[in-house]
C-alpha cells in the first residue's frame, strides 16, 4: 500500500459501521456461549468468539494506523453473561444465523465501496468467516429439526417465455390468476422467516427492558411483525403454497436483561434496515403487481418504525455519531 493511500470517506464509513455491527454480534455470541450447555453448540460459539475478536482487532488496527479514534461500539458493559437464558438454545442459533445473514449482505455492500487493497481483503475475509458462521448455524438447526425449509417444486423441463403483459398483473394470457413463480416465493418466504425470528426476538427484549418507552416500542414492533407475517403468508396460501413453520423458538420466562437497552435498540434498528432492504429487493424482482402493492406499504411501515427507533436512540443518548465530513463553511467563517 502506498503511503498516500489514506482511507477514503466511504472506507472510513464502512469500517465504522462494521465495528458497530461486529461488536454487537460479539456480545450476542459471548452471552449465548455463556448460557449454552450443549457441547457441540458451545464449541461453535467458542470458535466464532475467537474469530469475531480477531476481526474487531483488525478494524481497530487499521483505524489506529490512520490516526482515527476507535468507536465505542458495544463493550462488556452491554452484556450480562450472568443473566439466565432469555432464549431457548435453538432460537439462539436462529438469531445468530439471522445476524450472519445480515452481515453477509453488509460485507458485500462494503466491499463494493472499498478501494484500498487491505480494506478489500478485510471484507473478503469477513465475508468468508460470516458465510462459515451462517453455514454452521444452518447445519446445526437442520440437524435438530429446527429449521423450516422453503417448499420444493417440480423441476422445469423447458424454457417458458412471457408472451403477454398480463403476466405482470398476476394473470395469464387467458385472464386467469397465475401462480407465483419461484423468485417471488423465495422473497416472500425469506421475509416471513426473518419476521418470525424478529417477532420472538423483540418479544424477549420487551420482556426484559425496564424502560417503559422501550417496552412500548418493542411491543409495537412485535405487532408489526405479526401483521407482516399474516399479509405475506396469505399470498402463499392463496396459491396453496406452504408457509414457513410458525414456531421458530421463543423467549424463556426470564425477566432479567442480558443486554443493555442501547444494544437492544441498535439490534432492532439493524433488523429494520435489513427488512427495508430485503423487501425493496423483493418488490424490484417481483413480476406480479399485486405483490408490489403488498410490499410497498409494508416498506413504509418498517421505515416509520425504524425512524421511531432512531429517535429513541438519539433521545436517550445511545446514538454514536458517524465520522463527519469537514465543515468548510465554518472554516471560511472562522476569524
Amino acid at each position: 500500500m502506498n503511503k498516500k493511500d489514506i482511507l477514503t470517506s466511504s472506507e472510513l464509513a464502512t469500517l465504522w459501521m462494521t465495528y458497530q455491527e461486529k461488536t454487537m454480534f460479539l456480545r450476542f455470541v459471548e452471552y449465548f456461549h455463556a448460557v449454552n450447555e450443549d457441547k457441540k453448540e458451545k464449541n461453535f460459539y467458542e470458535s466464532h468468539l475467537t474469530k469475531l475478536a480477531k476481526e474487531i482487532k483488525k478494524i481497530e488496527a487499521i483505524l489506529t494506523a490512520e490516526g482515527a479514534i476507535i468507536p465505542h461500539g458495544f463493550s462488556d458493559q452491554d452484556v450480562n453473561k450472568q443473566a439466565p437464558p432469555l432464549f431457548q438454545p435453538t432460537f439462539a442459533l436462529q438469531i445468530v444465523r439471522m445476524l450472519a445473514e445480515i452481515g453477509m449482505g453488509l460485507h458485500a455492500l462494503h466491499l463494493a465501496r472499498s478501494y484500498r487493497k487491505d480494506i478489500i481483503r478485510l471484507y473478503q475475509d469477513l465475508s468468508v468467516t460470516t458465510q462459515h458462521c451462517y453455514e454452521e448455524c444452518t447445519e446445526l438447526l437442520i440437524d435438530k429439526g429446527a429449521l423450516s425449509r422453503p417448499p420444493q417444486v417440480a423441476m422445469p423441463e423447458q424454457v417458458e417465455v412471457v408472451v403477454s403483459t398480463e403476466y405482470l398483473k398476476g394473470t395469464n394470457i387467458l385472464g386467469d390468476k397465475r401462480v407465483l413463480n419461484t423468485v417471488e416465493v423465495s422473497f416472500l418466504y425469506q421475509s416471513i422467516e426473518s419476521n418470525s425470528i424478529g417477532q420472538q426476538l423483540i418479544t424477549g427484549f420487551a420482556q426484559v427492558t425496564k424502560d417503559p418507552e422501550l417496552k412500548k416500542f418493542f411491543t409495537q414492533g412485535k405487532e408489526l411483525s405479526k401483521k407482516i407475517i399474516a399479509k405475506l403468508s396469505k399470498k402463499l396460501t392463496d396459491d396453496d403454497i406452504q408457509v414457513p413453520l410458525g414456531w421458530v423458538g421463543s423467549p424463556t420466562l426470564s425477566t432479567i436483561a442480558p443486554f443493555s437497552d442501547k444494544l437492544m435498540l441498535y439490534c432492532i434498528s439493524l433488523f429494520c434496515s435489513f427488512g427495508l432492504g430485503s423487501n425493496a429487493i423483493g418488490t424490484t424482482f417481483s413480476l406480479r403487481k399485486d405483490l408490489s402493492a403488498t410490499f410497498i406499504p409494508l416498506i413504509a411501515k418498517i421505515y416509520d418504525y425504524g425512524v421511531q427507533g432512531a429517535e429513541l436512540m438519539a433521545e436517550k443518548g445511545y446514538t454514536e455519531e458517524p465520522p463527519a465530513m469537514e465543515n468548510r463553511q465554518n472554516l471560511i467563517n472562522r476569524k
